[in-house]
């Protein structure tokens, strides 16, 4: 999917709303348990539900490979369903990733060839190698990890310099001399809306992923006044407060109603770049 392709399917929905498939088979409605593929049934409600209010879907990966080879079954079909609908969406991986060469050429044909994935969060710690890979996909995108919403991110990522820079600006610029670099994208969480101000004078124009909204506790609106750029740049993921907003067999219509209600309020947001 083009950058084009991208801005216009936000303008068509009025939505820069990203949808996690964090499906945890242990959360998803008892009733569910008796289908031959319980996470793959689950999925496909919440892809049903939500379809006209999201633009992008991201399964987190770890939620499928901790159940062998039936999670990656149950992932390859969930995406194999999604591209069924014959409509334009982007699908993430969620996977971050992050190796030597050789093998982030493989991990990148998984993704791009094997699996037919829009995008791929990566782990940019290795440096330009580990990502290059991934950049040799013509209208494939890469996600680095820049600031992330958990408690620990400090740990390393507010780390300075002798000059005062820290590491994930380092990141943001580093990465912007990289061939290849108008396909990336960045993790930021929606925890850190504070920074995304500074974070938009580095990177402008570049699409931001931006978790961490709903139960880790990020702001749509304090987001979208920092991080909005004049094509949106955009996609804020919700999870568990979409995907588990019941557990009850109402699951798909109480996902479909909090989708709803965050699209509703991202067309208001969009109706100050976008003419509808």
């Amino acid at each position: 999917m083009t950058h084009h392709q991208l801005v216009n399917l936000i303008k068509q929905k009025q939505s820069f709303l990203c949808v996690g498939l964090d499906t945890d088979i242990s959360k998803i409605p008892p009733h569910l348990l008796k289908e031959k593929d319980p996470v793959f049934s689950f999925n496909k409600a919440i892809v049903d539900a939500t379809f006209q209010y999201a633009v992008a879907y991201k399964p987190n990966l770890a939620f499928y490979e901790a159940l062998g080879t039936k999670g990656w079954e149950s992932l390859g079909k969930t995406v194999d369903y999604i591209r069924s609908l014959n409509q334009p969406i982007f699908l993430i991986a969620d996977a971050k990733r992050g190796d030597i060469g050789n093998t982030s050429a493989m991990y990148a044909k998984t993704f791009f060839e094997t699996m037919d994935f829009d995008a791929v969060t990566l782990s940019p710690y290795m440096g330009y190698d580990t990502v290059a890979p991934f950049l040799e996909y013509h209208n494939k995108w890469s996600i680095l990890l820049a600031l992330t919403s958990n408690t620990s991110a400090d740990d390393f990522q507010f780390f300075e310099n002798g000059k005062g820079k820290k590491l994930y600006e380092k990141v943001l610029e580093t990465s912007l001399t990289w061939k290849g670099n108008e396909q990336l994208m960045y993790v930021v969480g929606a925890t850190k809306a504070a920074a995304l101000a500074d974070i938009r004078k580095i990177i402008p124009n570049h699409f931001l992923l931006i978790p961490g909204l709903g139960v880790q506790g990020g702001n749509l609106q304090e987001v979208a006044k920092c991080g909005l750029n004049k094509q949106c740049g955009l996609f804020i993921n919700s999870s568990r407060g979409i995907i588990y907003a019941s557990d009850k067999t109402d699951f798909a219509r109480a996902a479909a109603q909090k989708a709803k209600e965050i699209q509703k309020e991202m067309a208001e947001i969009l109706k100050k770049i976008f003419v509808f």
